[in-house]
């Protein structure tokens, strides 16, 4: 009995290259990617940091313990207690039409790397067509009018690439690296937007604050105008005193003007952030009493800044991906094995296209070298390379602009809430002394020059009393976003599909 015939019978020679294909899948051209690092600092500033910070009786002037190795939550923004804020970098998060970019850029990436996996399988495609042509006979001595012939034919192509340097493998290497980089940047657009809302949000209050100040002083100084002008109608003051307070309260109201002018463009900012117009955002008024400073704040060692900061994990990306590129320029130097094969049917009626006799295949195997190209895929390897080096030189740079951002909002910690206890104190002492010497003028104990520099002196350090509890919230702001923002923390992100982060998360 004779055996059956196999229904393709070109499967048995294309089992074995792609058999050589499968061994030889371990084996890739290029460097491997190992994820960068460095001989960090033991901590991060030039000088030791305290662990607790200095502090003031008033609000934001808590004493903040920095808690070394800590982990930061996911949503920092809720440790400050404000139900506004709260909301609004929700409301931010969900609208950002910034967000919304990145978000489809990842999607995009992730997309271009199950496409680019692809390419390790066979593509196959099929074939059905019907022909008619007139095929004239007169040449042939046959006389008659031309007849009109059918064909059908039905075919299924197979190609495949036997991948044997590894450079497919490569170039979807590259594409995941390049799917990690657009996650990172996602997560740095969320810290972005989310640590610029909080600030807006301090800087909306603390201009709030400022402006209350500065239209009590207004109403301050036209009392002192009154007294001021009283008395020269008494002939107690003279003219250059009159025009000297005259003088004040302008400058008091010109103050004014830039205060209110920047809070309308902070306000304007937070409405940018939520994706709407100043006229559509409806955003809350803030007021510095409405937040409360966190009184226990981490700080991460310096080696785990490599793996929490968004900017640095989108250069490690960045790094990754030109070293996958690499190996695929190298690979594009080597020969490159193409299989092609095609099995169908053809026949002049529809009724016999499965005839047995009417089958038809074939079989390609092609092997396709450089020979001479000038030079032009050399010429890329070594850009390729080149390009890899400076991947990993802005890496190193991204590291040290880290490190030298964290020092520098530690700095400012440290040494704003010592400025606003010498603020606060300064305030205060300003304060008592216009109050004397309000009075002492009233009775005639002193001269108007130095109403005029209590005046002065009072306006100074209420206003810088207002900045410098601010400044204690926005350093804390600050610092959460320079450790990171806690992204590993947060769960209002779906995890991207399975295999697309070519390193783990931390």
């Amino acid at each position: 009995m004779e055996p059956m015939p196999l229904p393709f019978p070109f499967l048995p020679r294309l089992a074995c290259p792609c058999l050589l294909s499968i061994l030889l899948a371990g084996c890739a051209v290029g460097p491997d990617f190992h994820r960068p690092s460095i001989d960090g600092p033991s901590r991060v500033s030039e000088q030791p940091i305290a662990q607790r910070t200095a502090s003031a009786k008033i609000g934001g002037g808590e004493a903040q313990t920095l808690s070394a190795g800590a982990d930061l939550p996911g949503q920092w923004w809720t440790l400050f207690g404000s139900r506004a804020l709260t909301a609004l970098v929700a409301t931010a998060m969900r609208d950002s039409p910034t967000i919304e970019a990145a978000d489809a850029a990842l999607r995009q990436a992730q997309e271009k790397t199950l496409q680019q996996t692809g390419t390790l399988f066979p593509s196959i495609s099929g074939t059905i067509s019907r022909t008619r042509s007139e095929q004239p006979e007169a040449y042939l001595g046959i006389p008659g009018p031309a007849p009109t012939i059918s064909a059908y034919s039905a075919q299924l192509n197979l190609s495949y690439t036997l991948d044997i340097w590894g450079g497919l493998r490569r170039a979807i290497e590259q594409q995941q690296a390049g799917a990690d980089y657009q996650r990172f940047q996602l997560e740095q657009a969320y810290l972005t937007l989310t640590s610029g809302v909080a600030a807006s949000a301090v800087q909306a209050a603390s201009l709030a604050g400022q402006i209350a100040v500065q239209k009590a002083l207004i109403g301050f100084e036209q009392k002192q105008l009154d007294t001021v002008h009283a008395q020269f109608e008494a002939g107690g003051a003279t003219g250059t005193d009159l025009a000297t307070q005259q003088a004040q309260l302008a400058q008091a109201q010109t103050i004014l003007v830039p205060l209110l002018t920047e809070l309308a463009q902070t306000r304007d900012q937070l409405a940018a952030y939520l994706g709407r117009a100043p006229s559509q955002a409806a955003l809350p008024d803030f007021d510095l009493d409405d937040f409360t400073l966190p009184e226990t704040v981490p700080v991460s060692v310096p080696s785990a800044l490599l793996a929490q900061r968004p900017d640095i994990r989108a250069a490690e990306a960045l790094l990754h991906q030109q070293t996958a590129a690499l190996g695929v320029a190298i690979a594009a130097r080597l020969p490159n094995v193409t299989l092609t094969a095609g099995v169908g049917t053809t026949a002049a009626d529809v009724h016999q296209m499965f005839s047995p006799t009417n089958g038809m295949w074939s079989l390609v195997n092609q092997a396709v070298q450089p020979i001479f190209d000038a030079g032009q895929l050399l010429h890329a390897q070594r850009a390729q390379r080149a390009a890899m080096e400076q991947a990993a030189a802005q890496w190193r740079q991204t590291v040290v602009a880290a490190f030298q951002n964290v020092a520098d909002v530690l700095a400012a910690l440290q040494n704003d809430a010592v400025g606003l206890r010498a603020a606060l104190t300064a305030a205060d002492a300003a304060q008592r002394g216009l109050s004397l010497a309000s009075l002492q003028f009233k009775l005639g104990g002193v001269s108007y020059l130095s109403v005029l520099t209590a005046q002065q002196t009072y306006q100074t350090a209420s206003l810088t009393l207002i900045r410098a509890r601010a400044a204690r919230y926005a350093d804390t702001i600050a610092l959460f976003a320079a450790l990171g923002g806690g992204w590993w923390n947060r769960h209002d992100m779906p995890p991207p599909p399975p295999g697309l982060l070519s390193s783990p998360l931390p």
